[in-house]
């Protein structure tokens, strides 16, 4: 006599039945119980009804068994159970009772399996769903997401992980703000979506994050990326894309990292000792001063979520916001670059355990939390006018023109360490800047500003020094690595372009 379909007989394999498929007694395992969904009709094992319990269903069902126990009649009369509700999503559920693994197809799909299975009660389907592919439209392309592609530092959680959870991820809270008491359907959900972004973006995003490489045509490109990037809160995968440069420097025996000073980050920002600098001469009018020697070094940065390591910092600071005062050796900054230039120099004295006029929390920050105007003369390691170094590492471009000035021996009597050189008296072009005349025919008097130079762009290094001049005892100083500056509006005019081309 052969077994019923389902049901081993053979007693020597009733275990491993047990340990694959351990269904719970909720409902008799070999009776069938009507469903009707909508205008369909289902019959299903007591078995499938309770692999996935307890849910609407198998409460139903009790409650009848229950009641034809109790008034001792016939218990195969069981009363259908009907439901209004789609009966084309009820057969994947009917699928999924059965023993079979349900897959989402799209976001509509994933939508009306997930309300169905809030509006069943049935925990297993949900938790499934739970853990489920991210399915979400973007610029009108439906895209499907596994939850471990933002497993890498910074990019979890993120815009799925937090606007996808508000429905999809909290079991305690399915439909915030509704009151399921008395509920007699689940609202209509609308796939998510995101239709002002733009799909082809997104796309690379992915595959970006899945790690293939991707040609990055030109800056509007990145930019593109960066914006998406920010806009999804991908902090990580923003991290590999901002505009850097990674090298081994053989003549300081040191790796660099040049990054732009709107890409600075608070918490990639570390100050690392340089044994190999000295402190400032004493001089015989000064009073001693012996600070520690660790505070003489460079500052270092690490990228978050991508750099395991620091580098030392070449800041590059551009659109044209730096002033050069050569006479005194001194950096002014305007509008943007201003503020950020001090909101740097306000976590570098807080990695240095000086005291700040803000939390740490807001020194990135616009605006922060101090009445004082962003300026670095606001913070405990400059004057408002930044002190800065050319020496003969320094590669200067002026008006177009690679720039050869001499650099004298530096003055002692001027405040600093040794290593503020400036520049000299003459120019690249051999003509005393005391007596350069103007284009407009004056002459520049002996009493005014020797020069000074508007920076294009500059790379700098960010030196941390001993100084007795400062009620810190410590210094920020800029060191000019390459600087593309004019020192006159015609160097600036001869770079221009025309809009036609």
């Amino acid at each position: 006599m052969s077994s019923e379909p389902g049901i081993l007989r053979d007693p020597a394999v009733n275990s491993a039945r047990k340990w694959n498929t351990d269904i719970p007694g909720i409902l008799p395992h070999e009776k069938v119980f009507p469903i009707q969904i909508g205008t369909e009709l289902f019959r299903l094992s007591g078995a499938s009804i309770s692999s996935d319990a307890p849910s609407y269903f198998s409460q139903f069902f009790q409650c009848q068994l229950k009641e034809a126990e109790e008034k001792n009649v016939d218990s195969s009369q069981i009363r259908t159970l009907y439901i209004d509700r789609d009966p084309v999503t009820f057969r994947d559920i009917s699928l999924h009772l059965q023993g079979y693994h349900v897959t989402p197809r799209d976001g509509s799909h994933f939508v009306k399996l997930f309300a169905d299975a809030q509006f069943y009660s049935l925990p297993r389907l949900i938790s499934q769903l739970y853990e489920e592919n991210i399915f979400i439209s973007i610029g009108g392309r439906d895209f499907q997401i596994p939850r471990e592609l933002f497993s890498d530092p910074g990019n979890s959680p993120n815009y799925f992980s937090l606007g996808f959870a508000v429905f999809f991820s909290t079991p305690t809270e399915v439909f915030p703000g509704l009151n399921r008491e008395g509920l007699l359907r689940p609202p209509s959900i609308i796939p998510p979506s995101v239709p002002n972004r733009s799909a082809d973006t997104f796309a690379q995003l992915l595959h970006l994050l899945r790690g293939y490489p991707l040609q990055i045509r030109d800056e509007h490109h990145r930019a593109e990326l960066l914006r998406d990037c920010r806009y999804f809160h991908l902090k990580g995968l923003e991290q590999k894309l901002l505009r850097h440069s990674i090298s081994f420097n053989l003549c300081r025996k040191r790796e660099e990292i040049t990054l732009r000073l709107e890409d600075v980050r608070q918490s990639g920002i570390s100050v690392v000792g340089d044994t190999s600098a000295t402190p400032p001469p004493e001089s015989a009018n000064a009073p001693a001063y012996n600070p520690p020697q660790s505070l003489v070094g460079y500052v270092n940065y690490a990228r978050p979520f991508v750099d395991d390591h620091a580098y030392e910092l070449v800041l590059e600071i551009g659109d044209e916001c730096t002033r050069l005062h050569l006479s005194s050796m001194r950096c002014e900054f305007f509008s943007d670059g201003k503020a950020r230039i001090s909101r740097l120099f306000e976590v570098i004295a807080t990695k240095l355990n000086l005291p700040t006029s803000q939390p740490l929390g807001l020194l990135m920050k616009k605006g922060g939390a101090s009445s004082q105007p962003a300026s670095p003369g606001n913070t405990p390691l400059s004057e408002d006018w930044v002190r800065c170094i050319i020496d003969e590492n320094s590669f200067i471009r002026l008006d177009g023109k690679e720039w050869h000035g001499q650099i004298p021996e530096p003055d002692n009597s001027s405040v600093g360490s040794s290593a503020s050189s400036v520049v000299g008296m003459e120019d690249a072009y051999g003509e005393p800047t005391r007596k350069r005349r103007r284009t407009d025919g004056s002459v520049i008097g002996a009493g005014e500003e020797k020069e000074v130079w508007v920076v294009r762009r500059g790379q700098w290094r960010l030196r941390v020094q001993n100084s007795r001049g400062r009620k810190s005892g410590v210094e920020c100083v800029l060191v000019a690595v390459s600087l593309d500056a004019f020192a006159f509006e015609r160097g600036r005019n001869a770079q221009r372009g025309f809009l036609a081309g």
